[in-house]
């Protein structure tokens, strides 16, 4: 079966951007942690409970909320704005000060109550630039205090959220970027995360894609991000019995002109071709693409996108079976129908790919704040999160003590028509739970224990 033709390659470089892959900003410092100790030190406390009876802070707990409102990932920040905000009514059993609907453009703070403790949601953009990043996560800790940062959708940015975390000793819940470098090369002991990686992207992917082909080819920006989902593609796709007929292709991520990348597919003999990239390029990527003839000879798996831009470019694609990492319509638990139910009466659409992301990072504040008793120091706040486990609208969500990677559910699923207006675009087909390799650095390979180290194969 043939799929993704024309519109294919276009396909995979807009799934990238709503991964919020962007280019690495420079890397957090490293620093070496001891290993944690125990690898299920899980902190049970549903999300569905009441708030721990009795809990009172001796002053407010502040959290500072980093996303992008303005810049070009704006559309993905919505995402998290209003989930993290009804992910912290859930919570906590009550809407915040700031009403039922959050508006970014009438207030920047909301105020919630778990019992008898006050906690302070301080909302900053920062239009996806790692320089504006840097500017208001100071503000937010040397201003405002905050006590724990969330975000951004930008991996890059990220990166540099990372640092200033660590410098303050105050723990960052990274939603939803999704670089693996994150929990991998800068990671450091405050740095947790409710978004998925790369490599639980390319798992999930995989099984999806392996049911349909069986030999592989995949170009990739020659750069870290690039070289690092290649190679988790490969790792698992191989391993869910796939054969790559050609070595990786790296092209330079300011390359104008791909033509003769595309003649080395072409001339690959694969089934299909699999594309990471982050960058302006791609619009030459295409048009090579096409000349080249590889759009109508090659099929070409990439993950679902988001509501808003799937019935533009995934026209002719219905009928494809693909992964993604939440749509609304795939889980199906009480927290889940919780979110659905409150998204489009307020908002006026449906939970989209990020909105699981943001809805957990807040679940995941409130229940750390409950297993500290109210103690919002770095070092009660990092113990808590450490193994903890709760569960959010993807089911249950594990912090993996390690590596602080969010093991969670993925899905797959058939597309059967891009035209509803609910954006009820999907049937199920099934339900994954990735368990990415440990990424850490060289120097932290101890904290990895008993998993995985580097891929998944060992190679």
């Amino acid at each position: 079966m043939k799929v993704f033709r024309t519109f294919a390659f276009l396909l995979v470089a807009l799934s990238l951007v709503l991964a919020a892959c962007a280019p690495a900003a420079t890397e957090a410092p490293v620093e070496a942690t001891e290993a944690p100790a125990t690898e299920e030190a899980a902190t049970e406390a549903p999300a569905t409970e009441e708030p721990a009876a009795g809990l009172t802070c001796a002053e407010p707990i502040k959290v500072g909320l980093i996303t992008d409102a303005s810049g070009a990932l704006a559309i993905y920040g919505a995402h998290i704005l209003r989930s993290f905000m009804l992910g912290m009514e859930y919570a906590t059993g009550a809407a915040g000060s700031a009403g039922e609907k959050f508006d970014f453009t009438q207030t920047q703070e909301n105020t919630f109550m778990l019992d008898e403790c006050e906690i302070v949601v301080y909302v900053r953009d920062d239009a996806s630039n790692p320089e504006n990043t840097a500017t208001v996560a100071r503000e937010l800790i040397d201003v405002n205090g905050v006590n724990i940062l969330v975000g951004t959708v930008s991996s890059g940015a990220t990166a540099t959220l990372q640092g200033i975390a660590l410098e303050n000793g105050i723990p960052l819940i990274v939603a939803p970027a999704a670089a693996n470098d994150i929990t991998g090369v800068n990671f450091n002991e405050f740095t947790f995360r409710t978004s998925r990686n790369n490599y639980q992207d390319a798992m999930n992917e995989c099984i999806a894609l392996t049911q349909q082909y069986s030999t592989f080819v995949q170009i990739a920006p020659d750069y870290a991000f690039g070289q690092g989902s290649a190679a988790a593609f490969r790792d698992a796709c191989s391993l869910e019995g796939a054969e790559f007929v050609a070595d990786d292709i790296f092209a330079p991520l300011d390359t104008t002109d791909f033509t003769p990348y595309m003649e080395q597919i072409a001339n690959s003999g694969a089934e299909a071709y699999i594309v990471t990239w982050a960058g302006s390029g791609f619009v030459s990527l295409v048009q090579a693409a096409k000349d080249q003839g590889v759009t109508e000879s090659m099929a070409l798996g990439a993950t679902f996108i988001d509501n808003v831009l799937m019935p533009t470019f995934f026209a002719n694609a219905v009928g494809t079976t693909a992964g993604i990492l939440y749509h609304y319509s795939a889980p199906s638990n009480e927290i889940n129908d919780w979110l659905v139910a409150n998204t489009k009466p307020r908002y006026g659409v449906n939970p989209d790919l990020f909105d699981a992301d943001g809805m957990n990072a807040a679940i995941l504040v409130v229940e750390a704040i409950k297993a500290t008793n109210g103690d919002a120091s770095g070092e009660a706040l990092k113990t808590a999160m450490e193994g903890i486990e709760f569960e959010g609208p993807k089911g249950t969500v594990y912090i993996r003590p390690e590596d602080h990677v969010a093991i969670q559910d993925m899905y797959i699923l058939k597309l059967v028509n891009v035209t509803d207006p609910e954006a009820a675009f999907y049937e199920y087909v099934d339900t994954s739970r990735p368990e990415p390799p440990c990424l850490l650095p060289e120097a932290l390979k101890d904290r990895c224990g008993d998993l995985p180290y580097g891929t998944l194969s060992g190679q």
